[in-house]
């Protein structure tokens, strides 16, 4: 009995330890698959945050690119006159609601004097705004909606009316010209705006921020107001060129008019003189002496004239402006009898257009032997003003200064002018002349003239040398050089050293004065440099000395 006891007892443990044993490796495999199904999620997981990181950063290289394009557009259209012509359209309509509120809060009751006082000054500023913007009350681009208007054109009556005509279709057809522009610009604008439409919609896909929704629905606006605008614009353009195209029309047939009337003028005037030929010379055969010949020929002479004035009149006598045509023949006597006036006048336009006389400029003026130089104190229609300075003229050749010249204009026409100070260059050329004797040491001589001209004349020498190379942009310059020159000369009465050197013209006379005792004083101090001047000897011998080397007067044959 005990032994069947524990056999049944060690069967019963062995049953227990396999079932416990069965039931650990199960539990074991499903934990081992719970964890592969999580590994696989999580590898699933950083799959999709890869792929999404990836797309973000595509998308945001996408987003940089539009930007990118959109800045390009907005530097295209940042200065484009029709979107800022656009923005004071939109200002306007702003002002106009701000002023609409202020006018209904200024109806309302239950406000102090003070505070109606201040909504009265507001309105009052926004319609003075309003005012100023007023041409884009019903347009986004002002004005330039409306083409100028073609007036109809007055009747052409007289050939001065012909040159007026030719302008005034120049100028319709230029006005067509910009207002065909107008709309292509609007076109090309309008290609811009679908284009910074499409971008910015794509950039909203890409990311939805809600400035860029509100960018897209301004921009669609803007668009469909400039293409509302363009399909007026269109229409009106079409009209407009066909009243040009009228007027223009009409124009030309009067001035062929006017034409025709010109020519079978001339042809009359032609005639009248070709039969005045004629007559003159059957008549002077028939006229034996001179002065019964000369009486008729100034009798005919002047019943041709009077024909042609009565005919020139009787052709554009029906309108006022006939008087003009008469002036017109009238002008080339008053020309010719005030001819000096007319020639200032034009000498004055030359003047002032060339600038190659200014006022303040120092010039010298020759007529008729008198030399005159000065400062321009006016130019004026008819005269220059200069007064007269002391200067190198004064002191060689006049002898007085300080008098006060009016030069006629047409003297730039016959005489001589010089400007001392044209197109900014104040110097001149001054020279100094010394003369030394034979057995002077010339070439020392020019080296301590030369070397004091240096010392001081290196300023204005500076000066010359930037203002002639401001001058190579106008002028062909050759000779150029700024530098003093020393020039040595054999005269009769010994070696001249010719000094030159740049001074200012305002103020030759000082440096002269400063530089020709330098000179003189280092000339004196050098043993070998002896000053000459025009000497003579006198003989008082009764016996004159021969000379040690001729023969005798004899021996002379």
């Amino acid at each position: 009995m005990k032994k069947n006891f524990l056999f049944r007892l060690f069967t019963i443990l062995l049953f227990v330890s396999i079932l416990s044993f069965a039931n650990s490796d199960n539990s074991e495999a499903t934990t081992n698959k719970e964890l592969s199904a999580q590994e696989i999620a999580n590898q699933e997981i950083a799959q999709r945050q890869a792929a999404l990181k990836k797309r973000s950063m595509q998308d945001l290289a996408q987003i940089k690119v539009l930007q990118k394009r959109i800045e390009e557009l907005d530097e295209k259209l940042k200065d484009n006159i029709l979107l800022k012509r656009y923005s004071n359209y939109l200002a306007y309509r702003k002002i106009s609601k701000e002023l609409e509120l202020l006018k209904q809060s200024s109806k309302k009751k239950g406000k102090t004097d003070e505070h109606y006082s201040q909504l009265n000054n507001k309105i009052r500023i926004k319609q003075n705004e309003l005012e100023l913007i007023s041409e884009y009350k019903g347009s986004p681009i002002g004005s330039l909606l409306n083409p100028p208007e073609v007036e109809k054109y007055e009747d052409i009556t007289n050939p001065f009316g012909i040159i007026n005509a030719l302008s005034y279709i120049k100028k319709l057809e230029n006005n067509k010209k910009e207002f065909i522009t107008i709309e292509k610009d609007i076109s090309k604008l309008i290609t811009l705006l679908e284009e910074k439409v499409f971008l910015y919609l794509e950039l909203y896909n890409l990311d939805q921020k809600p400035q860029y929704k509100e960018t897209l629905a301004f921009l669609d606006k803007q668009k469909k107001d400039f293409t509302m605008v363009l399909e007026i614009v269109s229409t009106t353009e079409e009209v407009y060129t066909r009243k040009v195209e009228q007027v223009t029309l009409e124009i030309k047939s009067q001035i062929s008019s006017q034409i025709e009337k010109i020519f079978t003028i001339l042809i009359i005037v032609f005639l009248l003189f070709f039969i005045t030929f004629l007559i003159k010379l059957g008549l002077k055969k028939y006229f034996s002496q001179n002065e019964s010949y000369y009486l008729t020929n100034k009798i005919i002479n002047f019943l041709v004239v009077f024909i042609i004035v009565l005919i020139v009149l009787f052709s554009y006598i029906d309108n006022v402006s006939y008087v003009v045509t008469i002036l017109g023949f009238a002008s080339a006597g008053i020309a010719i009898a005030l001819k000096d006036w007319f020639m200032s006048i034009f000498g004055w336009l030359v003047i002032v257009t060339s600038g190659s006389i200014q006022v303040g400029d120092r010039i010298k003026v020759t007529r008729g032997g008198l030399e005159a130089v000065g400062d321009v104190l006016d130019i004026s229609l008819f005269k220059m003003t200069i007064r007269e300075d002391i200067t190198l003229t004064s002191y060689m050749v006049n002898r007085r200064t300080g008098r006060i010249f009016f030069i006629p204009n047409n003297y730039i026409f016959s005489e001589m002018i010089a400007n001392y100070t044209h197109s900014g260059l104040r110097t001149v050329w001054d020279g100094i002349d010394i003369t030394i004797t034979f057995d002077s040491n010339h070439k020392k001589a020019q080296h301590i003239a030369k070397e004091i001209l240096k010392h001081y004349s290196k300023g204005y020498t500076d000066i010359t040398r930037k203002q002639l190379s401001k001058m190579r942009s106008k002028y062909q310059l050759r000779a150029t050089g700024v530098e003093p020159r020393v020039y040595t000369f054999v005269e009769p009465y010994g070696i001249v050293i010719s000094s030159w050197y740049l001074t200012n013209s305002y103020a030759a006379l000082v440096l002269r004065s400063t530089m020709s005792p330098e000179i003189l004083k280092a000339f004196m101090a050098e043993d070998d440099i002896h000053i000459a001047y025009p000497t003579q000897s006198i003989n008082l011998n009764s016996q004159r000395e021969k000379p040690a080397d001729l023969p005798d007067e004899g021996k002379i044959i």
